[in-house]
């Protein structure tokens, strides 16, 4: 396999050459360039199409969070994995809003950091434990006041996008179950396995259920099933 090609974005240049150097020791995984900023990742991000972009939030001028649509428009293939000291909540949200398909802190030891990139790049999403425990209670804040979910307030950041609006339910069976399984936390191989298919017939159909759904991650896609009382 050629190795997962990667963008580092940190503004603190000794941590960024640091981490860096870790991944650089893996030959999973190749550093493609740095980045100090978010005008400087932009532009990387355009040149050298990297699989995976480790974000920092707090950047200079433009948050991390904020940054998430533009990279994702100059490099539309690559996965975003955001990697901060931000336990707040409403980053976490954002960062989901956004479309991140993780959301890790900078706590999280060097192993489990390169396992969570090559499981966002194949599909999956990864959140630190400590950040779950505050999806679940916003999870659930959620689904106790389903009449804001049904209506809810463009201008607040955290809020996931809305579902498009359809007399019908827009999944097919099979996409049905497919959902009820990201829900369940099963990864891309674990669900081909459940459901005898090919893995690379799942991502086909999960793209069509991001699509179909208007979201933008696994992560969203997790949150709309549990709101809707999946398996």
């Amino acid at each position: 396999m050629n190795p997962i090609r990667l963008l580092v974005v940190d503004d603190h240049t000794l941590f960024r050459r640091g981490l860096t150097a870790l991944l650089s020791q893996d030959e999973r995984f190749t550093v493609v360039a740095e980045a100090g900023d978010s005008g400087e990742a932009l532009r990387a991000a355009g040149r050298e199409q990297p699989d995976l972009i480790l974000l920092d939030n707090h950047l200079p001028g433009v948050r991390g969070v904020d940054a998430i649509a533009g990279l994702k428009e100059v490099a539309p293939n690559a996965q975003v994995l955001m990697l901060t000291v931000s336990e707040d909540e409403d980053d976490l949200a954002a960062a989901l809003n956004a479309g991140a398909e993780g959301y890790l802190l900078k706590t999280i030891n060097s192993e489990d950091l390169c396992e969570s990139i090559v499981k966002v790049v194949a599909g999956d999403s990864v959140v630190s434990p400590e950040m779950t425990r505050k999806l679940v209670a916003a999870f659930r804040s959620r689904a106790a006041a389903p009449t804001a979910l049904a209506t809810p307030d463009p201008a607040d950041a955290g809020d996931l996008p809305a579902a498009q609006a359809a007399p019908r339910d827009p999944l097919s069976a099979r996409e049905r179950e497919i959902l009820a399984l990201i829900a369940r936390g099963a990864s891309n191989k674990l669900i081909a396995r459940e459901l005898d298919i090919a893995e690379t017939t799942v991502k086909i159909h999960v793209q069509h259920i991001l699509r179909k759904l208007g979201l933008n991650s696994r992560v969203q896609a997790a949150v709309y099933a549990t709101e809707r009382g999946a398996p």
